[in-house]
């Protein structure tokens, strides 16, 4: 009989090289998953406050499930109530995300200011990242022209470029809006210089959803993460204990794993 032995063993020998291929470190974000699960359960144990109220919002069909998984998230590493959440699940344009932002934080934290909310810090996954720089832009409608007031804007994987998947399923306006090169986004771009507010991109390599290009304003970088094998990259970076890491400490007031300037995107991927 013959022996079946290395047929038996190949699929344990092809993932153990899956695991222990080389991975791209960035030189700018170098932190390990190891260390920022290491810091995220020292920020628990020690929790900070934060300098101002979160807005945390969710994504693309996102019903209202990763606003609290990062509003607990959040209160864990800061003992702070100051966080709001923000489904844009039943949005169908970003007018609509841009109302649902607005009214949130109206309704939360109320300000007399005409043109702007209350000033807080954003961390918004995927759409949401995308939605929130739209809320701060100059209104467009006229009958609606206040604007979210943001101090800081953590996006996690969010298609301010564009996104692969609107390019190829563009079924409505709103999926044809994040095309790259849309007339939406190269206003919004247009608006950028006058902002006001502190942009921070992360996203994990190998984003077939949106692009790891396109996860941060055009002529920009994101900072960027290497995807572990067998993860979904898109949804993975939602998580990613590297990235959220990173977001805490700034949060917090404390110092940064992620530098400037960002590095570019490695030529092989």
């Amino acid at each position: 009989m013959p022996n079946r032995s290395p047929l038996i063993l190949l699929p344990l020998v092809l993932l153990t090289a899956l695991g222990c291929a080389s991975q791209p470190t960035n030189p700018s974000f170098p932190l390990t998953t190891d260390q920022a699960e290491r810091a995220l359960d020292y920020m628990s144990s020690h929790p900070q406050p934060l300098q101002r109220p979160l807005i945390v919002v969710g994504g693309f069909l996102d019903f209202n499930i990763s606003p609290p998984l990062y509003k607990w998230h959040f209160n864990r590493i800061s003992g702070d109530d100051r966080i709001v959440t923000v489904s844009l699940g039943l949005c169908g344009s970003f007018e609509d995300c841009r109302r649902a932002l607005i009214d949130a934080v109206d309704q939360a934290f109320p300000s007399d200011d005409p043109t702007f909310t209350t000033e807080v810090d954003v961390v918004g996954a995927s759409l949401g990242g995308l939605a929130a720089r739209f809320a701060a832009a100059p209104s467009p409608d006229a009958d609606h022209p206040r604007r979210l007031r943001i101090k800081r804007l953590f996006s996690i994987s969010s298609p301010h470029a564009g996104a692969v998947f609107a390019s190829e399923f563009g079924f409505t306006q709103f999926h044809r809006d994040m095309c790259p090169g849309s007339a939406f986004l190269e206003s919004l771009a247009a608006s950028d210089a006058d902002a006001k507010y502190k942009l921070f991109p992360y996203v994990r390599l190998g984003d077939g959803i949106v692009g790891d290009q396109y996860a941060a304003p055009p002529n920009q970088t994101a900072w960027w993460v290497s995807n572990p094998p067998l993860q979904f990259a898109h949804a993975g970076a939602l998580t990613d204990p590297r990235i959220l890491a990173d977001i805490a400490r700034r949060l917090r007031g404390e110092h940064p794993f992620a530098t400037l300037p960002r590095a570019p995107l490695p030529e092989n991927q």
